[in-house]
């Protein structure tokens, strides 16, 4: 049986292929809401998708994970490779694609308990640690979240009383803490203040080195400060019906995208002309 535990690709010094993704196209029902999105990402980059309200961008981000299965009228179609796995086969383990592919949502969602049970709860959960080895797993999350500093002293408290930025660094802390290999980011930041916002993408910028990271923004000047790849989504008329569908521009080096886009739409986007 394929499963996804059993890829183990090796790392390398130069950048290598994370998620191969083609001829993408997810239907909500007959609805088709993201049409034909090929595009590859690359291992330890920064990779922002924005574009206007609609668009797919979450969508697509969702299918990476396979967070979409849990919508009972969800198709996706095409392929996603994941260093060369097709995590839609049958025979792939749902639970182990998301413990590898970890999610950071819009709005931090602590749960009700303690800020140190909140980091261990997936490291317990996944079985892959002794019970001596979880205070170590929940420091060194917190560490690599930028929060063991502000919170060692009180472990114990709930974390819901945390404020809203330092919530949001302790669930980055929850995810890493499960030791997946790519970080997916729903608008981490849209709830967030200017200096929270700002310690999230430091944080960004820190951990790319462990890990890929893939954002959803609709902060234009966000993507073009943490990114290293932009891909760019906007809306059509579906064809196939009156209601409009996502579909991806183009996706290249940030650099690119906001300065020299090679589509007329990208750069009436990001330019303020549109959207």
């Amino acid at each position: 049986m394929i499963q996804v535990q059993a890829v183990q690709p090796e790392k390398t010094t130069e950048s290598s292929v994370v998620f191969s993704v083609r001829d993408l196209n997810v239907y909500y029902g007959e609805f088709r809401a993201v049409r034909d999105a090929s595009f590859d990402i690359n291992e330890n980059e920064i990779t922002a998708f924005i574009g206007p309200s609609g668009c797919g961008k979450t969508t697509v981000l969702r299918c990476l994970n396979r967070m979409n299965d849990f919508i009972e009228t969800a198709r996706v179609e095409g392929k996603i490779e994941y260093h060369g796995v097709d995590l839609y086969d049958p025979q792939v383990n749902s639970n182990e694609v998301r413990r590898r592919i970890g999610m950071v949502f819009q709005k931090p969602n602590p749960f009700p308990k303690s800020i140190f049970d909140n980091v261990a709860y997936g490291a317990k959960l996944s079985g892959r640690f002794s019970k001596s080895e979880i205070d170590e797993v929940v420091e060194n999350a917190l560490r690599q979240a930028a929060l063991w500093d502000e919170v060692k002293d009180r472990l114990k408290a709930s974390a819901l009383g945390l404020s809203g930025g330092q919530q949001q660094r302790l669930c980055i802390a929850r995810c890493i803490a499960v030791k997946p290999d790519v970080i997916l980011m729903d608008e981490p930041c849209s709830a967030l203040d200017p200096i929270a916002t700002a310690r999230i993408e430091d944080l960004m910028q820190e951990i790319k080195k462990d890990f890929s990271i893939i954002i959803v923004t609709h902060n234009m000047q966000q993507a073009a400060r943490v990114s290293d790849r932009t891909a760019f989504f906007t809306t059509e008329i579906n064809p196939e019906s009156d209601r409009r569908t996502g579909v991806l521009v183009e996706v290249d080096s940030t650099r690119k995208i906001f300065s020299m886009p090679s589509d007329e739409r990208t750069e009436l986007y990001v330019t303020g002309r549109f959207g």
